[in-house]
């Protein structure tokens, strides 16, 4: 039973529910009434197993679970492209692979990242980041969500999200502290 786990959340969906199916990355309805079990719950997302399948919930659909959605992010107004950059990291630790409860940043899939002030005042941000695997059906999804939650940061109007595959992902470009998590240290 892939995702499953003992120690799962059981749930019962209040209203329907825009789901992601994992790993296709296809985009379903989950059915108001639907039960099932809450098996990650990181980021601001959650990855449900029903009835032998996983799914991801956004954080926005948090309310359907009976859950509380994530905090809005919080920036001084005299926020510094270095406060703004901090920012930018801290969210792209929010972003999860939905399968791996270790997020895009420690995974080392984020591989570069730049700011730029646009001439209206408010900024840019480019980040070039990679999958664990280049066929990966959840990739569209999780670029999804890296762009969705950097444009959540106030003074971010736009992010522009390049998927590379050069130089491919390997076990050797996560952090300590992922290679911990999954016992590969």
């Amino acid at each position: 039973m892939a995702g499953f786990s003992p120690s799962s959340e059981p749930f019962t969906l209040d209203r329907d529910c825009d789901a992601v199916l994992v790993p296709q990355g296809e985009r379903v309805t989950l059915p108001a009434g639907q039960t099932g079990y809450i098996t990650q719950a990181l980021g601001g997302s959650f990855t449900l197993y029903v009835d032998g399948n996983l799914f991801r919930i956004a954080g926005s659909d948090a309310g359907a679970l009976g859950k509380a959605p994530p905090e809005p992010i919080a920036l001084a107004d005299d926020a510094s492209d270095s406060d703004v950059e901090k920012r930018v990291w801290d969210q792209l630790r929010t972003c999860y692979d939905p399968e791996i409860p270790i997020n895009v940043v420690e995974l080392g899939l984020v591989y570069d990242v730049n700011l730029e002030r646009r001439a209206d005042g408010a900024r840019k941000v480019w980040v070039k980041m990679t999958l664990t695997a280049p066929g990966c059906g959840m990739g569209d999804i999780l670029v999804d969500d890296v762009r969705s939650k950097l444009e959540l940061i106030p003074t971010v109007a736009e992010a522009d999200v390049d998927l590379v595959f050069e130089p491919p992902w390997n076990q050797s470009m996560m952090s300590d502290a992922a290679k911990l998590e999954t016992g590969m240290l």
